[in-house]
């Protein structure tokens, strides 16, 4: 094994502890000696790839972010028509949320939360799910979107989905049933649609 995958190796293995001890311990109650520990690696190691706790949950919020947007474009073939292909990146991350229940918990714990930079939650938002303001932008164009600040919009789209997220969390077993999956992107396409 290369020096080059260890390091990557114990890097996400931190990452990795982190988030479960985050998710199920919350941010304040977590030390980096306790991350560290998890991780199987060396209190000096964990600061040696991350100075601080916040760029570990800052690292981990912008990783879970880049796996969500790149399962929500592999795949997806995009038809030119704003509401069909919503619908259809919106059932995709629903079914994203359903399958990694772990990395939901940490979205909705965190997504929010104010142990994320602001900077950092703006480059999530505006550049890792770049293709979400594409769509919003196309949309306000051709008048089919609500011609509001697309920084508002991008953040009810994020609102509106982590609503939904709690909703088949609480209620598991309405996760594949199609009448309330439907009625969750009806009720998010009628807060973004031009009246």
């Amino acid at each position: 094994m290369s020096s080059n995958s260890t390091t990557t190796d114990k890097k996400q293995a931190i990452l990795d502890a982190a988030l479960q001890l985050f998710v199920n311990k919350g941010f304040n109650a977590t030390s980096t000696a306790s991350i560290a520990k998890a991780a199987g690696v060396a209190t000096g190691t964990l600061f040696h790839h991350f100075p601080t706790k916040n760029d570990i949950m800052n690292q981990v919020f912008l990783a879970i972010k880049q796996e969500f947007a790149d399962n929500m474009v592999t795949s997806t073939q995009f038809s030119g028509d704003i509401e069909q292909d919503a619908y259809t990146l919106w059932q995709k991350a629903i079914d994203w949320a359903i399958a990694q229940p772990l990395k939901q918990l940490f979205f909705l714990q965190y997504s929010m939360s104010a142990d994320i930079d602001v900077m950092i939650r703006k480059q999530a938002m505006t550049s890792i799910l770049s293709f979400v303001v594409e769509l919003i932008e196309q949309g306000k164009q051709q008048g089919i979107i609500a011609n509001f600040p697309s920084e508002l919009l991008l953040e009810n789209c994020h609102g509106q989905y982590l609503a939904a997220i709690r909703f088949f969390t609480d209620n598991p077993h309405l996760g594949g049933d199609k009448i309330h999956r439907d009625a969750s992107f009806t009720l998010f396409w009628h807060a973004m649609k031009a009246q």
